[in-house]
């Protein structure tokens, strides 16, 4: 089996992988991310590059050199995985041939689909089939096990991959300190046999784990910030975390106050209600949903019928500003906080934000000044969607590959000092497992 991981070997994001059986007749892509930063260090901008074709793309090396990959191409891939919806694992997948077919998760298909209406990630939802987690299926000669993993995106797979007589497992993103972190566990308990190699991510290694240890802890602090609030309470967070809205509805749930979601937020909970029973949906008590004009217009594009679906959870302004002190509203970093929301809310002195993402996006963007001048107190609570160094020291351990490679990780060089049997290899490098 032949490997080449064609970006990702230094870099957190944009990571793609490929895998070649010996006899060249079949050839898998696991994942087609768009990158976080380029090649100088700065951060990516996809809206300097949007309308240029593929050909452009590949010239310029903004998409992954991956040959039968693209349709200006001869499609020779026999197939994509995407291991899960983020942006950095799948955002150029919209390039991909049409020929090729694409292996996903039914969790990550849902927020595919909404993401194309939202987010205009374009992807050509004809090419996918969703596979089913811990169930094998067949690529050609290679035989693919996804393993559901623990991660601040819905329904993350990793994969065993098999042929000529190898074994590979690719960690895509994981964690073992969310809401799902037994299942880091069972792997502990029971891990693959006779791994050859190991693919595994290393996000968190040379970052500080931060204040909150895991999910647990989010949900208590944002709780112990409701119980004495007598203003709004903005939580800044992405609506496809599915495990911090549930530690945010938990928290909002102990102390009765209301949570107010988007349109967008409402759609992804609903697309998702079949993953698990405590997912939180738009007609829970204490789930409201304020409808935005552009919302309403992308969904009833859509299929109208869904605005009447949620329309007895649907909330107005008026009734936000009249009991300010039970308001929880989801917020996000954008022109609608600006304006409508702020301006129609007008704060007064008590309004928390509850910033809960990654506190590098804050770096990019001037919303705790924008909050200051609305007089509201701005507060991190956070946990990491990633693997600390401890779960991925567990990790390397049960499983024992007889080689790994880092992939999306910054600090490649750290990992022959944390594990055993690591080759750094460069972006584009082929290697025989």
């Amino acid at each position: 089996m032949k490997l080449k991981i064609h970006r990702g070997t230094h870099e957190i994001g944009g990571s793609c992988v490929e895998l070649g059986t010996d006899s060249g007749k079949t050839r898998i892509v696991i994942d087609i991310g768009m990158p976080l930063v380029t090649p100088e260090g700065s951060t990516f901008e996809w809206r300097e590059y949007k309308g240029q074709s593929t050909k452009q793309l590949l010239e310029q090396k903004v998409l992954p050199q991956v040959d039968g990959l693209y349709p200006c191409q001869s499609a020779s891939v026999s197939a994509l995985l995407v291991s899960h919806a983020h942006q950095d694992h799948y955002g150029f997948l919209r390039f991909l041939h049409p020929d090729i077919p694409v292996y996903m998760s039914g969790g990550t298909r849902g927020i595919v689909e909404v993401s194309n209406l939202f987010l205009d990630t374009r992807v050509n939802l004809g090419q996918v089939q969703s596979f089913t987690m811990w169930q094998q299926f067949q690529i050609g000669e290679f035989t693919i096990t996804p393993y559901l993993m623990d991660h601040s995106a819905p329904d993350a797979a990793a994969f065993l991959i098999e042929a000529d007589g190898k074994r590979v497992f690719y960690t895509g993103d994981f964690r073992g300190h969310g809401r799902k972190g037994i299942l880091l566990k069972r792997l502990l308990a029971d891990p693959i046999p006779n791994v050859d190699c190991l693919i595994m991510e290393g996000s968190m290694i040379g970052r500080e784990e931060g204040i909150y240890s895991d999910e647990g802890a989010v949900e208590r602090a944002i709780a112990k910030i409701l119980a004495n609030q007598c203003s709004y309470t903005f939580v800044f967070c992405s609506s496809q975390n599915l495990d911090r809205l549930v530690s945010i509805y938990r928290a909002v749930k102990r102390h009765r106050k209301i949570l107010v979601v988007d349109l967008y937020t409402a759609l992804v909970l609903d697309k998702l209600h079949s993953l698990s029973d405590n997912i939180p949906q738009f007609d829970w008590r204490g789930i409201r949903v304020l409808y935005g004009y552009a919302h309403a217009r992308k969904i009833a594009e859509y299929d109208k019928g869904l605005l009447y679906r949620y329309r007895g959870s649907k909330i107005n302004w008026d009734d936000i500003k009249s009991q300010p002190q039970d308001m929880v509203i989801l917020a996000r970093d954008n022109r609608y906080l600006r304006n409508p929301m702020l301006r129609k809310l007008q704060p007064s002195t008590g309004a928390k934000a509850i910033y809960s993402m990654w506190h590098g996006y804050l770096e990019r963007t001037d919303l705790q000044k924008v909050l200051e001048v609305h007089h509201v107190e701005f507060v991190e609570i956070h946990t990491s969607g990633h693997a600390y160094v401890s779960s991925l020291k567990e990790l390397a351990l049960a499983l024992r590959p007889r080689v790994m490679y880092p992939i999306h990780t910054f600090q490649p060089e750290e990992f022959g000092r944390l594990f055993a049997n690591v080759v750094q290899i460069q972006d584009g490098e082929e290697r025989e497992v």
